[in-house]
């Protein structure tokens, strides 16, 4: 079967495990839904574009105390559907459950597609999305708005994005020498400055006092707050990051051969290492800034499709993608459906630790 085929049956049969996951997800709760309820729902909130409209309006700035001309485009929509459903599971599903499930769904698609490119960059099974200092970056950024509020005025969520961005910077430019970035020392840089901020969080919690339990929980990893202003911070920069690494795909599997024969092959080497690890870096800061650091899924989930798919990242990457979301959408859901609630990142390493043992003791577990 060509490359082609099996990518669209891949995707076709992940997409409706995807859909299934994501209405079963919604459904449960302390309030138990109706799946058919949750599809009528969403399927009235389903707007096909009818029309669109181009018109010109004002942006006020208050900085020169004017405004300036800018374009408007406004789209209406026509919902086909309009399905007669309880108002109250219409608000726990709209208001409560739909922004954590598709919260999730957005965080786990990041970190899977990010694991599978790094895993690919690095020719490493072992390598995750945070091996760069992401991760530790956003989390230094994210305590210390909880911390010490006074000194990061931004909000935790751009703190930690900056933060994640600018130390994965840090470590590039680190093991960068002469126009060249080796893949061993880009690895040991990370592996330091990881130790080192985890150590500048320890001290940050020192200070925590009343902050710490939130600190704390927002380190385990968690889409307990999650709301729709979550989704629309996260969804766009995951969407355009990962649709562009897709285009990488080809590149990826060159670099496997190794870096001469990826340049021998007409691979921009350095450029393309660079790209790779930048939109890495972008997606994982942006989910990490609205989940916080929620392991093993961008380490397990790439693997295993990898033993499934196969090592081309033509179907690797999409299929990581989507099976990421979902295994994020069931373990958050596993997480909220106990006695108590629990943060997803315990889940997910709870999970993920002893599958990838398994895998280790099945001898599963092999270089690229």
């Amino acid at each position: 079967m060509r490359v082609r085929d099996r990518t669209l049956l891949w995707v076709a049969g992940l997409s409706v495990l995807l859909l299934v996951v994501i209405i079963g997800a919604v459904a449960t709760g302390s309030v138990r839904i109706d799946p058919v309820v949750v599809g009528q729902i969403l399927l009235n909130h389903l707007g096909i574009p009818a029309g669109v409209t181009v018109g010109l309006g004002r942006l006020t700035l208050p900085v020169i105390d004017g405004s300036v001309p800018v374009p408007t485009v406004d789209v209406s929509l026509y919902y086909p559907f309009e399905y007669e459903v309880p108002d109250s599971d219409q608000t726990i599903v709209m208001t409560l459950r739909l922004p954590r499930v598709l919260l999730g769904g957005v965080v786990g698609l990041a970190l899977a597609m990010a694991g599978a490119v790094m895993q690919g960059f690095f020719r490493n099974p072992l390598a995750d999305p945070s091996i760069i200092g992401v991760s530790s970056g956003a989390a230094i950024g994210a305590v210390a708005a909880i911390a010490v509020p006074a000194f990061v005025p931004v909000g935790l969520r751009p703190a930690a994005f900056v933060t994640g961005l600018l130390t994965a910077f840090a470590v590039y430019m680190m093991a960068s020498e002469d126009g060249r970035t080796p893949v061993a020392t880009l690895l040991l840089a990370g592996i330091a400055v990881q130790t080192f901020l985890g150590a500048a969080i320890s001290y940050l919690l020192l200070y925590a006092d009343e902050s710490l339990e939130e600190a704390v929980y927002w380190l385990m990893g968690h889409l307990h707050y999650a709301t729709w202003s979550d989704v629309t911070y996260a969804l766009p920069v995951v969407l355009v990051g990962s649709l562009i690494l897709g285009f990488y795909a080809e590149d990826l599997n060159v670099l496997l051969l190794g870096e001469e024969d990826a340049h021998h092959l007409g691979v921009e080497v350095e450029r393309t290492k660079q790209v790779l690890l930048a939109l890495s870096t972008v997606v994982t800061a942006a989910a990490v800034a609205v989940s916080g650091v929620i392991g093993f899924v961008g380490l397990v989930v790439p693997h295993v499709m990898r033993l499934l798919v196969g090592p081309d990242h033509r179907i690797l990457l999409p299929t990581s993608a989507l099976a990421g979301a979902a295994f994020l959408i069931a373990a958050d859901t596993v997480a909220r459906s106990g006695p108590a609630e629990v943060p997803v990142g315990i889940v997910t390493a709870a999970v993920g630790a002893p599958f990838f043992l398994y895998l280790l003791q099945k001898r599963e577990v092999h270089g690229l």
